[in-house]
């Protein structure tokens, strides 16, 4: 059984920090790419960042330069790292999990930045 399990929401002042952390289980990890969307109130589910099983990273516009995606395959654990939260980065977060024939998705962790 796949499971995608997010952790490391919360609520944060603009400008603070939060790290999320997505553990996997039931997958190869290592051979997965691994994905960060968030979804806000009213809104589509959108990329955040993503990385390869390589490494290679990828990143939205607007969360370049805040943001950092990395993995730990010893650990089967992805991580996004979020530095400088602004509010419009409010939504619930979801991890997911890429190969060539299957996706997964976590049940996602709610990430509110307000003052």
């Amino acid at each position: 059984q796949v499971q995608l399990v997010e952790s490391g929401g919360g609520l944060v002042q603009p400008g603070g920090s939060l790290r999320l952390s997505c553990a996997a289980s039931g997958i190869t990890f290592s051979i997965y790419a691994m994905g960060w969307y968030r979804q806000a109130p009213g809104k589509k589910r959108e990329l955040v960042a993503a990385i390869t099983s390589g490494g290679s990273t990828h990143y939205a516009d607007s969360v370049k330069g805040r943001f950092t995606i990395s993995r730990d395959n010893a650990k089967n654990t992805v991580y996004l790292q979020m530095n400088s939260l602004k509010p419009e980065d409010t939504g619930v977060y979801y991890c997911n999990a890429r190969d060539r024939t299957m996706d997964y998705w976590g049940k996602g962790t709610l990430v509110t930045i307000s003052s």
